[in-house]
């Protein structure tokens, strides 16, 4: 099969495309046809080697295909089925093998490439607001990189719940998309201190949560746009990994809270993966939930997908068309 992997870790250049052994299906997995894989930061963090993985390995978190073959003991799919799922690594490929607990069906009025481009990042979304921090109407939330494929999905979910957002992003362009999802006020990071745009527009306050998936550009300084006993959220390493965080600082800004969340402990149970991810799909077949592809590459491109990923030039979702 063709796949795109890592031989050692590195930058761009470090992928490679080419044949790749197609796995055969363990006992408990499934083997799926791919369609679409989606293109996310945790990717580049295991191409540069910020999270370690055992080498060669296809690059990938996330897809969506067609049951191809059953191994031993699965009985809940047949051939033909489609299917999506996250986190399980290797789906920037024809083929993958992957534990059927990890896979979802794809509803009728759901296509292919939504289902692909809203498993990783919607279930992030989902956990984020209805698990870490469970938004509750009218509380306050400072959502970092708003337009981003990500940020979009915190910022139409936390406006569904009925909470205030306030955005940060990047240019005029992308805070007309982050209004249009719902936030009440979009912060132009690149010329505007956010601290005291989200000071001034709280009255001093302070907002009720901050979801963070910049890291070193951003965390520090998040801490100070809390309210007391404010929670910080910090969810991604889009700019690098953050700092340390203090803890005498978190009692002399005000009993703050902060937390690393991570997906996988939020979809490690069956109940949980199909809770998500039943209220993802049915929000998209209701029309409550966009999901916005920003580009579809062919496979051979996934170096240029990650260009314009780290580059942040994007305002959506990333999709390789396998």
């Amino acid at each position: 099969m063709k796949a795109v992997f890592i031989e050692q870790p590195g930058g761009i250049d470090a992928m490679r495309y080419g044949d790749f052994p197609t796995p055969q299906p363990a006992p408990g997995e499934v083997l799926v046809k791919i369609a679409y894989s989606g293109v996310n930061f945790i990717d580049t963090y295991h191409r540069s080697g910020l999270y370690k993985l055992p080498l060669p390995a296809v690059l990938g978190s996330e897809a969506s295909g067609t049951v191809e073959k059953l191994g031993d003991g699965v009985t809940a799919l047949k051939p033909g089925d489609r299917v999506a799922y996250t986190l399980a690594r290797g789906s920037y490929a024809d083929y993958q093998a992957v534990p059927a607990s990890n896979l979802v069906r794809i509803p009728e009025g759901v296509d292919d490439a939504t289902a692909a481009a809203s498993m990783l990042q919607g279930c992030t979304a989902h956990y984020l607001t209805h698990s870490t921090f469970p938004l509750k109407r009218g509380q306050t939330t400072l959502v970092h990189a708003a337009a981003g494929g990500t940020g979009r999905l915190i910022v139409q979910m936390a406006t569904m719940i009925g909470a205030r957002v306030i955005a940060t992003v990047g240019s005029e362009a992308k805070a007309k998309l982050t209004l249009s999802d719902g936030a009440s006020d979009a912060i132009l990071y690149n010329t505007q201190d956010f601290v005291a745009e989200t000071k001034r527009l709280t009255d001093g306050k302070g907002v009720d949560v901050v979801y963070d998936g910049v890291g070193q550009a951003t965390l520090l300084k998040g801490f100070d746009c809390l309210k007391p006993r404010g929670m910080m959220v910090a969810f991604g390493n889009a700019s690098g990994p953050a700092a340390p965080v203090d803890l005498l600082m978190l009692s002399q800004k005000g009993s703050l809270y902060v937390t690393r969340p991570t997906l996988f402990t939020y979809i490690a149970s069956r109940e949980d993966l199909e809770w998500r991810s039943s209220d993802m799909f049915r929000w998209i077949g209701e029309g409550k939930l966009k999901i916005n592809i920003d580009k579809i590459y062919p496979l051979t491109e996934a170096a240029q997908a990650h260009r314009d990923l780290e580059g942040r030039k994007t305002t959506g979702k990333l999709l390789l068309k396998i």
